[in-house]
């Protein structure tokens, strides 16, 4: 299972505004930590403001914040709500399905289960456990090695 780019920027965006809380981040703050295109952070910005997770406020000392608490924000939820499917092979999009084995094939099975267990997984996680796992003590959040043990 790979996460795309776009779900990869929104997790990287909620943790850096989780772990700088104390103030107003901008995308460009975002970008430039990441090295990522601030063009493709407004995108994943607007998305994470309608979803209800993440305050814009407009205006010259403007930015961006958590609107809600890291502890109510599920990981498996934003990844769902950000990926555009969950396709693992040909013969999970009926639109598309033109396996000549999927009439005899368990391989559908398998990895339906296997990515039910990867969203599980997720389920259990929220962003604040991504900070208290992410943050160095006495270290810079904003180069915090994220590492789940």
């Amino acid at each position: 299972m790979r996460l795309t780019a776009y779900t990869d920027y929104t997790l990287r965006t909620l943790i850096y505004l989780g772990m700088h809380r104390d103030r107003l981040a901008t995308i460009q703050d975002i970008a430039d930590v990441h090295g990522i295109s601030k063009n493709h952070l407004m995108k994943v910005v607007y998305q994470l403001g309608l979803s209800g997770m993440v305050e814009t406020v407009r205006g010259r000392n403007g930015g961006l914040r958590l609107k809600l608490e890291p502890e109510q924000i599920n990981i498996g939820a934003v990844v769902r709500h950000s990926e555009t499917d969950f396709y693992m092979a040909e013969c999970f999009d009926p639109a598309s399905n033109a396996c000549t084995l999927a009439p005899a094939c368990a391989l559908k099975g398998v990895l339906g289960a296997a990515t039910a267990a990867y969203l599980r997984v997720l389920d259990g996680v929220t962003l604040a456990d991504l900070i208290a796992h992410g943050a160095p003590p006495g270290g810079r959040a904003d180069k915090a090695i994220i590492v789940w043990k």
